[in-house]
């Protein structure tokens, strides 16, 4: 912290830092299981986790934890072995993922969504034996197939009925039998029930936070191919301390977290359960996305921290019966994982009278490098200021080593504690992504004369057209501006003529008419000639990543299969 502490120095932020946060905290290097020995010591008896309205306290689910640790290390689980988590929003995501750590090993995030080719790719990659899953068809039976297909050599089986409520409990494998696999009855299945059954007492481990990896967080990075993000024990406790010092007022063993966010996604770990253990905070834990449920949960009870996606905020604001609904619970709200549109900002907070602030940050640096203070200046369309301890950088794209005064448009770099240790088994694309103690994050943006950073676009997403640079969050930010609309996306589309074109996708809000010659005509004033979109396409849903992102990769995709398609036609 030393270094990171003297960097900041003379920096821009400094002056506008808010005055409540200190950025020259101490943040300790510590196991990532820390936290919840920690939270179950000084919150035994206060409610940890509250699933579909089965609660556990800290006490117990701190208890599971050190049987889940004691199980892993009796299958051979110490320190280099990866552990496989192909879960929902569960409990045993909770217990499993810690206790995987206190075991000694590292966790490997798996979305429960990935087809079984990315399934097979991500399971040969890390190296993975051991996976830990529900006892639900549409997920034990994909890992059945992969213990055929790769060296995946045991799934943990964890029941569904009994992680509910009474009498869902009883109820749920009568009502839902046709959604329960078939196990495979030899020694590649290992109940849940079986992995806890002992005296809780795990053989201490030595962990060398800085160096010893706690997650493999796949991602596509930079470049396209999906890698593992390195992320330390020491990276991890770093990210979470970070972001307990930007949630100012937040109170230790009073908050409630709302969890609809993924576990599996690297934002959802960090700042929804990480932050909450880290707090003492009871997780309201939903297994997936469901406006109504969501709604209703936070009617009934009451969270008062809420972090979430945009495509999320924006789903609420639209909300045909948003009135009916006590939300004031809601004190803090912090959006990531996507670029947050002032309009669905402004329009949530008028709505909810909830503070809502973006965030930024990669799966490369645990997540958070940025946020906007939850006490002071806001700046419209910024992610904010560098969080404690960390080093924002906007670098030449032509001159990587020279840094750019504030005003200036370049790559945002990342130094700070929660910076990756590196790719798995990639030196060759660590090379390229952690260039001079800088995490180069692939981001085109500027800095203010306050420190504040605004991003301009993605390099690998901008646009070529004609030859010039078009940025899609800038012709989003206007498309948004119009208030039919919904939900967009823009894309470059290939043209014979301009290289690429823009094309923008758009959602509008029920009931409302518009055309592409209405749209443009209010885009006019507001955008140059180059930007303005030559193609709209209006659409019912736009495709959305299993966090509720909008999914720009599945609309290209969507245009490569239809050119191919016309390709085929022509030759045919």
């Amino acid at each position: 912290m030393g270094e990171a502490a003297e960097a900041l120095s003379g920096n821009p932020w400094e002056r506008a830092y808010p005055a409540d946060v200190d950025y020259h905290a101490a943040l300790p290097r510590r196991p990532l299981y820390d936290l919840m020995d920690e939270a179950a010591r000084r919150f035994a008896d206060r409610p940890c986790l509250d699933f579909l309205g089965k609660r556990s306290t800290y006490r117990e689910i701190g208890a599971l934890v050190d049987r889940a640790a004691k199980g892993f290390q009796e299958m051979g689980v110490r320190k280099g072995v990866r552990v496989g988590l192909f879960l929902p929003n569960t409990p045993y995501y909770v217990i499993c993922y810690y206790g995987v750590l206190k075991a000694g090993g590292t966790v490997v995030n798996f979305n429960p969504l990935y087809a079984e080719r990315e399934l097979k790719h991500q399971i040969d990659d890390s190296g993975v034996e051991t996976m830990v899953t529900l006892d639900l068809a549409v997920l034990y039976d994909k890992m059945a197939r992969m213990l055929d297909e790769t060296g995946l050599k045991r799934v943990v089986v964890c029941p569904m009925a009994e992680i509910l409520p009474f009498p869902k409990n009883w109820l749920f494998p009568i009502a839902r039998r046709k959604e329960l696999a078939t196990l495979r009855a030899d020694a590649s299945t290992v109940p849940f029930r079986r992995l806890t059954a002992n005296d809780g007492r795990p053989a201490p481990v030595s962990i060398d936070p800085a160096e010893d990896v706690a997650v493999l967080q796949y991602t596509g990075g930079t470049t396209g191919v999906p890698k593992g993000a390195m992320l330390t024990h020491a990276n991890l406790t770093a990210n979470a301390e970070q972001c307990s010092l930007w949630f100012v007022g937040a109170e230790p063993g009073q908050e409630r977290m709302l969890g609809v966010l993924p576990f599996f996604h690297v934002f959802a770990m960090t700042v929804v359960m990480n932050l909450s253990i880290r707090f003492g905070a009871e997780i309201i834990l939903l297994p997936r996305f469901d406006l109504d449920q969501v709604m209703q949960t936070i009617h009934d009870k009451k969270p008062t921290l809420f972090p979430a996606v945009p495509t999320i905020y924006t789903a609420i604001n639209h909300h045909k019966d948003l009135g009916k609904f006590d939300v004031s619970s809601i004190r803090f709200c912090f959006s990531g994982g996507a670029p947050l549109p002032v309009e669905v900002k402004e329009a949530f907070e008028r709505n909810t009278g909830c503070i809502l602030v973006e965030g930024y940050g990669l799966s490369e640096s645990s997540p958070v490098a940025t946020g906007n203070p939850l006490r002071g200046v806001n700046k419209p369309g910024s992610i904010g200021l560098p969080i404690p301890g960390t080093v924002i950088e906007i670098v030449s794209l032509e001159e990587p080593r020279r840094v750019l005064p504030p005003g200036e448009k370049g790559e945002v770099c990342i130094r700070g504690p929660q910076v990756m240790k590196g790719y798995w088994n990639k030196p060759a694309e660590t090379a390229e992504t952690l260039r001079d103690g800088r995490l180069h994050t692939g981001d085109v943006g500027t800095m203010d004369e306050d420190g504040y950073v605004f991003i301009v676009d993605r390099i690998k997403d901008m646009i070529l057209c004609s030859g010039f640079n078009v940025y899609p969050r800038n012709v989003e930010e206007a498309i948004y501006l119009h208030p039919a609309v919904a939900e967009c996306v823009v894309a470059g589309v290939p043209d014979e003529y301009r290289g690429q074109t823009v094309k923008a996708y758009v959602r509008l809000l029920d009931g409302e008419d518009l055309t592409r010659e209405e749209l443009c005509a209010f885009l006019k004033d507001k955008l140059s000639p180059i930007e303005m979109p030559k193609i709209v396409e209006f659409r019912g849903e736009l495709p959305k990543t299993m966090i509720g992102k909008l999914n720009r990769k599945a609309l290209l995709e969507e245009e490569k299969a239809k050119r191919a398609e016309g390709d085929r036609v022509d030759n045919g």
